[in-house]
Formats: C-alpha cells, structure tokens, sequence
C-alpha cells in the first residue's frame, strides 16, 4: 500500500518523536510511505524508512508564518506526490497542511484519515500569552480543524475522551490511543548515568522528561522544592528536554536561580530519544504536571506509557483516560501540598512496579492503523 503522511512536526528534524514517527516508521518496513518535510525544526536531521518530499517554499521558522505562506505550495506539492507516485491513502493531522493535502486528496478520489492527536485549537493557543489573542487563535485553529474533520473519509484520535468531545460536535472518531516502544523503554540500572549527572547515590530523584512547554506546570514543581528539601536535603529535580517555540525553559532556570536551589534542580536540555530510557531510570519519581484541567479532560500522554514501561511510580495531576488504565504505580495530586505530600511518601517507601503495556506497544498501533486503511482502501 502507498500512503502519504501529512504529520503535525517537521517529521526529519523535530527534536521529539511523536505518535507518528513510532507508528508510520513501523508501517514502513512493509509499506510504501512517503512524508513531506517543513523546514520548521532545527534539530539533527534523523534516520527514516519513509520517502521524504521537500515541501517548503517560504522557510519561516515561526510555525505560525511558515504553514500560512506555504500553504498554496503546500497544495500543489501534496497533489503532485498524491499523482505521481499513485498514493492509496492519506493520513493527515496537520492544520493547515490537513487542509491543503485533504483538498488535494479529493481531486484524487483518494481517501483522507484525519489523526487529532491533541485538541488543536487549545494546543495553538498555548504558544501565546496574551488573551485575546488566544482566543483569536484557538477560534481560527477551530474553523479550520472543523473544515478539516468534516471533509476526511474517516477520525481517528488517541483517548477516549477525545472521541467523547469530537462527538459533542457531530464526528465519529476510532480510537487508536498513544503508546511506546517495549522494546527500547525498559528497567534500567540508572547508577552511571546518576553518576555522569551528579546525582548522589542517596540523592531521592523527581523527574520530568517530555517537551517543556506551559502545558506542563513544571515550574509548580519547582516552586515546591523548597518544602521538600528540608524533609529529605538530598532531593533533586531531573528535567530532561527543552522548549520547542517558547521561553519557557529559560525562565524555568531563573525561577530556580531566583529561589537559590540551584544545586537541586538539574536541566539537561533535549536527548536523543534512544537515551531517553537511560534518563528516566535515574528518577525515583516521574511526574505528570499537565495543565491547565480542561486538557487533562481529553489527555493521554506518552509519557505515561513510557515511564509505566519503565516501572516507574508516576506523581500526576488527575488526568481521567490515565486513571481509567489505571495501576499501582499512580500517585494523583490535585494541589502543591498533595504533591508535596506524595513526593514525601516515595522518599520513606521507594518503589517500582511489573506493568505489562503489550497492548500499548507502536507495533500493535500500527496494526491498528493497517487494519483500518484496508476497510477504506
């Protein structure tokens, strides 16, 4: 089967693996799919199995411009991809670009699968500060996703509660949730790499690993170190990854700066996601601090599986589709001083958790996807 691949990032160089990278670089080894590359990321160009098509006219690195001023391009790259190399389907989750590959999709008489893999209007508004434009934004992203999901052969989206929201609004979404990789995030010895990052062998660890953006309220971790540390003054705080488009990582080391807790919180920037298991095996506790509630409502993050495929105890802001999975290794907070009170009972009773996540591995999600696109094409 010939599928085109219309992702959410600049596929070879956003520095963080998404849904897509994991699921469509396992079709690949079996399939023919082709992907376009928007000049948007800076990271290290990486390995793929897919046919990559450059598809950039304007190299505007703000998302924002980039995917306006490339759109008519956009259109007639997807409709000659689409033509010349007989495309049998389309995957598209992109905003912008979803609407330019699924007119040119239809031109074809070729099916679309829309993939919302998060609630975009809210994710798009996330990158501003000032309300109105928000609000501007997230009306706008709603217009065109709506445009996007009215015109697509079939929905598909990552947690129940997304399907229950996209059909508030009259859509009928399939559920294929988010998963990992089982065979790279496994239990690891975390004793070198504690040692390479300065980390004590009585050192108790809370950690983060994921994109450091403003949907995740690391710096109200932060902000309650300082009543943890005097309970145990050897406790540190991990945070492995950096900020895509905002200078949320930057004012996260000045908030620690200005607290003077310096030699407690460690930032190690983005990693190769290879290593990421090696990172995650040096915390004692992993966190979850989605925010604001109304995107818990509808989450299902990757980080869950792969920290839980790690065996790792998961400190989370109550996030319902996790919840419903469930498992020991769940420690939920709703305020600082329940997470505070949380932290502290990891620290008097370590532990780590067996939890089987077979069915939530990239290769069954891919079989998921395969199954569906054979009922279409």
């Amino acid at each position: 089967m010939k599928i085109l691949l219309v992702s959410t990032q600049d596929y070879i160089h956003h520095p963080i693996l998404s849904r897509h990278h994991n699921i469509f670089e396992e079709l690949a080894t079996r399939h023919e799919v082709h992907v376009p590359h928007f000049h948007v990321s800076r990271g290290t160009e990486r390995a793929t199995n897919l046919i990559v098509h450059e598809a950039t006219q304007f190299p505007f690195k703000n998302p924002l411009l980039h995917y306006t001023f490339n759109a008519p391009y956009h259109f007639h790259i997807f409709k000659k991809i689409i033509r010349d190399e007989e495309i049998d389907i389309v995957v598209a989750a992109h905003v912008l670009a979803g609407t330019a590959v699924i007119r040119a999709a239809k031109k074809s008489s070729v099916p679309v699968i829309f993939d919302v893999k998060d609630w975009f209007p809210d994710s798009a508004a996330s990158y501003m500060k000032n309300r109105m434009l928000q609000w501007a934004v997230q009306k706008a992203v709603w217009a065109i996703t709506r445009h996007n999901l009215r015109n697509s052969t079939k929905i598909t989206t990552v947690s129940p509660s997304l399907v229950e929201k996209l059909k508030s609004f009259g859509f009928s979404a399939e559920l294929v949730t988010n998963g990992v990789d089982t065979g790279l995030f496994i239990p690891k010895d975390g004793a070198s790499r504690r040692t390479e990052l300065g980390i004590g062998l009585n050192d108790f660890v809370i950690g983060f690993c994921g994109s450091v953006e403003r949907w995740y309220a690391i710096d109200e971790i932060i902000r309650s170190l300082p009543a943890i540390i005097p309970y145990h003054k050897n406790t540190k705080l991990l945070v492995v990854g950096g900020s895509l488009f905002t200078p949320y990582l930057a004012e996260l080391v000045q908030l620690v700066k200005d607290l003077g807790i310096q030699d407690h919180v460690i930032f190690t920037g983005t990693k190769p996601y290879e290593e990421l298991p090696d990172y995650i095996a040096c915390m004692d506790a992993c966190t979850i601090p989605l925010s604001p509630p109304r995107w818990a409502d509808i989450a299902l993050p990757n980080k869950f599986f792969e920290y839980s495929a790690c065996q790792k105890p998961i400190v989370m802001r109550p996030i319902p589709d996790v919840m419903k999975i469930g498992g020991p290794h769940l420690f939920v907070y709703r305020t600082q001083s329940e997470f505070i009170e949380c932290i502290k009972s990891l620290i008097d009773h370590p532990a780590s958790f067996k939890i089987d996540l077979g069915q939530y591995s990239w290769k069954e999600k891919a079989r998921q996807f395969e199954i569906m696109f054979n009922t279409i094409v």
